[in-house]
């Protein structure tokens, strides 16, 4: 269609709209119907929020660019993350005034929209191609490019498995409140390492290839997904939630950059939408799974993510080197 910042916002305003509702429900049922709904929100915004940000920079400086994006949002996790636990420790505040303050802060998130200038591309005024052609349209090195990442996203289950894990451990260890707080601070904690890498992890990917980056990106997923695995005290979780973020700051940016440069200008939006669609399948796949295999013992949930982890660092190399 052309238009990419109005999907962007729609997107945004739907995720937060959702949030309204989280501190009221009652039961696993009304949460059932209220987590997609925030999650569609998501699939809308992500793809035409990426295409802005590849049209808005030079595709060799893609990867700076994506990575200062991802800097941003994580930064904006951790200051969440952190002024949740003020609420929670210091203010003695309960879990639903937090999510509702959380959920009205999200609001903020379309005010930026006002300066936002869409640049036109070369086929806008055209009759719009349907988007089942345009996928045809998609290069082959673009398909096997996507395949990698499915099998990243396979075994990237979601962040709160290692919350999960984290708490578990300490539970037996230390007063209720105290192993509520580590894993809390924890998540802080790698939210910050997920910011301070992810500029220069856009940045290498710039200078040595997304090839090489995304290689280290998904070892690193290893490493940690390993570790957690095997290792239990407060240091060694303190590490691994600096590797576990280390690995997101190489991954997640990216991998976007990469899928980006993959096509044309008027074929962007849909191998984003595609690359966006595939991830967010294969994530919630990735996740169903991590939660069956947690019945048997979480260590069978992190060898597993190290497992298709290391898959994809291998496959990686087999695709074809772009900027």
């Amino acid at each position: 269609m052309g238009k990419r910042k109005p999907f962007a916002f729609f997107g945004y305003t739907i995720s937060s709209v959702a949030k309204l509702f989280f501190p009221f429900v009652a039961s696993w049922t009304q949460l059932l119907i209220l987590r997609p709904i925030e999650r569609v929100g998501k699939g809308v915004r992500d793809a035409p929020r990426d295409a802005l940000i590849a049209a808005s920079s030079k595709i060799e400086v893609r990867g700076k660019a994506f990575g200062f994006h991802r800097a941003m949002d994580s930064s904006g996790a951790f200051l969440g993350a952190l002024f949740a636990f003020i609420l929670f420790w210091f203010l003695k505040f309960e879990f639903k005034p937090i999510l509702l303050i959380a959920a009205l802060v999200s609001f903020l998130a379309l005010f930026p929209f006002v300066w936002v200038k869409e640049k036109p591309f070369a086929n806008q005024n055209r009759r719009e191609d349907s988007f089942r052609i345009n996928l045809k349209n998609l290069p082959a090195s673009y398909k096997r490019y996507l395949m990698v990442t499915v099998v990243f996203a396979l075994g990237n289950f979601t962040y709160m498995f290692f919350v999960l894990r984290a708490r578990d451990v300490f539970q037996p260890l230390f007063p209720s409140r105290v192993a509520i707080a580590i894993p809390i601070l924890l998540y802080c904690w790698f939210n910050i390492v997920y910011a301070l890498f992810s500029l220069p992890g856009g940045i290498l990917s710039d200078r040595i290839g997304r090839r090489r980056t995304l290689r280290l990106g998904y070892l690193a997923h290893v490493l940690s997904c390993l570790g957690f695995a095997l290792l239990g005290t407060l240091a060694s979780f303190i590490i691994l939630f600096a590797v576990y973020g280390f690995s997101f700051a190489l991954v997640e940016g990216n991998q976007r950059a990469f899928a980006s440069v993959f096509v044309e200008e008027n074929l962007r939006g849909t191998a984003l939408g595609a690359f966006h669609t595939a991830i967010g399948i294969s994530t919630l796949i990735a996740s169903i799974f991590a939660g069956i295999l947690w019945n048997f013992g979480p260590k069978l949930t992190f060898f597993y993510g190290a497992v298709m982890g290391l898959v994809a660092a291998i496959s990686i190399g087999f695709i074809e080197r772009k900027m």
